[in-house]
């Protein structure tokens, strides 16, 4: 006789159940945003400006009149090729400064000395942690008016941001060209040389056309402070309250941008999908010649000297600031200032990021290049909401910050909302792309089943799309950080308007303080957007 014996069942699968780390970090957020919203003031103070809503008009009403009288298009079109030039060459330097610090701070180079490759890394966040005005802003003091000033103040924070990059996709290459060389007696940096940064080669040049349209950006603002170009254009119209001319430099900086996101973009595909053949890609092969002919170009058009960098007023004047700025300020009502702004700081930034991804989240769908055949009202829809999210990332945030200071008064909401309004015209363009590499087959079964269009995005789509989303909305926060230093440094509060009247004061060992302050809350967020994304994971 067989006894049978009952025993404890146990499900195929195991019970769904919350994950308490994501509900932990949501709640976290919903709390730092009231708690961000109310030190902006909008729970108690007054924070609107009625007596500005005739001219924040009149601005908005000249976006559909623009000035186009062939003296001020001709003074555009010579500004456009000062920013062309800059960023290209600002561009140059720094896939060059990244292809080098690659190599420096990739973990395959350091091998199993951690404390070495942390030291490298660490070594990253100084001129990555600085936005490109403020580089700007210091490079004026040691160089003058000279051309280098733009070149530098682009390509130092996006080397060190293009190093990080590199290093990542260098440690993610094939080891089998880095071993034979190690094995042949080769050192770790000619091995990673040789054997890893030519795989790495297609990743680098398609993130150098990305960063290309981002120094476009930058070079406007550096033409806001004082470097010329479009932005300095755009400053003066804006200065004299000429709104035509003010979006006449909006829609060219906008052209702009589009010419080079639509060359990253032929790039990027080219580079998804090689051709069968093994001949060399002819688009891939003009996207290089062109990049290095339009280089020497801008060197040639800015009349980039390098005896410039060492010539003996430079030395002086290097020594000079670094003696006045050492050791840095430490006063107690100089540091207790710093932490309140820095407060601010990271409010107006968390503002801003809570402005942005509701709308990115929203406009991702009408924004998505359609996989299949559309209707000619969802192509058209669709272009429409790319140039609105174009124009968006195409202003600088210092030009809404001023825009905005029409109709809210003066304070962190006015910055916050700028970053916002910018970081909306960023993220949503990022979110679209996210959406378009998504499976479409849960939303098109969804389709087939008879679902609304609303109903299949919001169920066969929006579920996918949030992980993608998020990720990328925690690295804008980090960059949001960076970017309130910028209005700062117009008015717009924060930290940069700290360091603005230090510099304006030649006090160096404060300015050395608020800098150190600026890296150091830009490490902490860094630090605390990476564990958010592992929880996402």
């Amino acid at each position: 006789m067989t006894l049978l014996l009952d025993r404890p069942t146990r499900p195929a699968t195991p019970p769904l159940r919350r994950d308490r780390r994501r509900w932990a970090w949501g709640l976290g957020a919903a709390a730092v945003l009231v708690w961000s919203l109310a030190g902006a003031g909008l729970f108690g103070a007054d924070v609107l400006n009625p007596g500005g809503t005739a001219q924040f008009g009149r601005f908005a009403a000249a976006a559909l009149d623009p000035a186009i009288d062939a003296a001020f298009l001709g003074l555009l079109a010579r500004s456009a090729l000062v920013t062309v030039a800059y960023a290209a060459a600002g561009t140059a330097l720094a896939l060059a400064l990244g292809a080098v610090g690659a190599l420096l701070v990739s973990r395959t180079t350091w091998g199993r000395r951690r404390a070495g490759w942390l030291a490298a890394r660490g070594l990253l966040a100084v001129p990555r942690g600085l936005h490109e005005a403020v580089w700007g802003l210091l490079l004026v003091t040691l160089l003058g008016l000279d051309p280098w000033v733009g070149v530098l103040a682009i390509g130092l924070p996006y080397g060190a941001v293009t190093a990080k990059v590199v290093a990542d996709l260098v440690d993610e290459v094939p080891r089998g060209a880095y071993r034979a060389l190690r094995a042949a007696g080769a050192g770790r940096t000619a091995a990673a040389l040789y054997g890893l940064l030519p795989p790495a080669a297609g990743g680098l040049l398609s993130h150098a056309f990305y960063r290309l349209e981002c120094a476009v950006r930058s070079a406007v603002v550096l033409g806001m402070v004082g470097a010329g170009g479009l932005g300095y254009q755009l400053a003066l119209s804006f200065a004299s309250l000429r709104w035509e001319e003010v979006w006449s430099a909006v829609y060219a900086l906008a052209l702009l941008c589009l010419l080079a996101e639509v060359a990253g973009r032929a790039v990027r595909r080219r580079l998804a999908a090689p051709p069968p053949s093994a001949r060399r890609d002819p688009v891939l092969t003009a996207a290089v010649v062109g990049t290095v002919v339009l280089v020497g170009w801008s060197c040639w058009y800015l009349a980039l000297a390098p005896a410039a960098l060492v010539s003996e007023r430079t030395v002086a004047q290097l020594g000079s600031v670094l003696a006045a700025a050492w050791p840095p300020a430490t006063d107690g009502d100089l540091l207790r200032t710093i932490g309140a702004l820095a407060v601010d700081t990271v409010q107006m930034s968390v503002i801003a990021l809570a402005v942005a991804l509701p709308g990115a989240v929203l406009l991702a769908g009408p924004a998505a290049r359609p996989a299949g055949d559309s209707s000619p009202g969802r192509r058209v829809a669709g272009t429409l909401v790319r140039a609105g999210l174009l124009l968006l990332r195409a202003v600088p945030p210092p030009v809404w910050a001023l825009v905005l200071l029409f109709v809210l008064l003066p304070g962190v909401l006015p910055g916050a909302l700028a970053l916002g309004v910018y970081t909306l015209g960023v993220l949503g363009r990022l979110a679209a792309e996210a959406t378009e590499e998504l499976d479409p087959r849960p939303r098109t079964a969804l389709t087939a089943l008879g679902a609304r269009p609303a109903g299949a995005w919001l169920y066969g789509v929006l579920p996918l799309a949030a992980g993608p989303v998020l990720v990328h909305a925690l690295h804008r926060w980090e960059v949001a950080i960076r970017d309130t230093v910028l209005v700062g440094l117009l008015g717009a509060g924060g930290l940069g308007a700290l360091l603005a009247s230090e510099l304006a004061t030649f006090d160096w060992a404060a300015v050395t303080t608020v800098l150190a302050a600026v890296v150091v809350l830009t490490w902490v967020v860094d630090l605390v957007s990476d564990r958010a994304r592992a929880a996402l994971r």
